[in-house]
């Protein structure tokens, strides 16, 4: 081999690496923004998560102080059918 043989090897040697770099950063890239978009996703799941979880709270809230309101309703009437008797 002579001389301009070794400077084409050495010059499509060096195309190829950046090629391979290249490809390597832009499929690095996809990986970091799928990661992040998925981030984004389990963040807005948490955030539904947390307010399902506070309705159902006001929800149990809501049925408890109904349940005492009838349990006090229905002493009340037990107690005006004792002095019916």
């Amino acid at each position: 081999m002579n001389g301009g043989d070794w400077a084409g090897a050495i010059g499509a040697g060096g195309v190829f690496l950046f090629l391979i770099v290249v490809v390597w950063q832009i499929a690095a890239t996809w990986r970091a923004r799928m990661l992040a978009s998925r981030e984004e996703q389990y963040k807005q799941m948490a955030l539904k998560y947390q307010q399902l979880l506070e309705d159902n709270i006001e929800l149990h809230r809501r049925s408890i102080e109904e349940m005492t309101q009838t349990r006090a309703s229905l002493s009340s009437v037990e107690k005006m059918m004792r002095e019916v008797e």
